[in-house]
């Protein structure tokens, strides 16, 4: 490897290629194919890694994005309840969106991984829709997520 590195990079390859005896250029060829293998693993790796950080960039963004229109939906709900016209999508019992106000438990001493984001986002979409479905997600949350056995 050092060999071909030493050939290739200099500006005379070329003229230390015709120098090069038959059994010369085939070891030349094998460390290069050596080389090129290990630099395809690495960006590979390298690919890989670049593409699971996206995902948890577009995770975070999604969270973020989700938990900013829960937050929006709160306030506006508080501020028309205090004009008494509570204008938004009411339930169907009660006039009030009925899971608004959920309080989600989060760790605050880690970032949360990827799944987790995963989870949180789907009971983010439940609360942001006023779906009967929060309480699930919000109990299979605790128990999987933050209280595993």
């Amino acid at each position: 490897i050092e060999k071909a590195i030493e050939i290739l990079g200099s500006p005379f390859y070329e003229e230390k290629l015709r120098s090069l005896s038959i059994t010369q250029l085939n070891e030349l060829y094998m460390e290069m194919e050596v080389l090129i293998r290990e630099f395809s693993e690495t960006l590979i790796s390298e690919l890989a890694y670049r593409d699971e950080l996206e995902y948890g960039k577009e995770l975070k963004n999604t969270f973020i994005s989700l938990l900013l229109a829960v937050q929006n939906r709160r306030r506006q709900f508080h501020v028309e309840k205090k004009k008494g016209k509570a204008q938004i999508k009411p339930s169907a019992s009660t006039g009030d969106p009925k899971y608004l106000t959920t309080v989600i438990p989060y760790n605050t001493d880690t970032a949360p991984e990827n799944q987790t984001l995963q989870v949180l986002i789907k009971i983010l979409k439940a609360i942001n829709e006023d779906s009967p479905t929060v309480p699930t997600l919000l109990t299979d949350y605790i128990l999987k997520v933050l209280c595993p056995t």
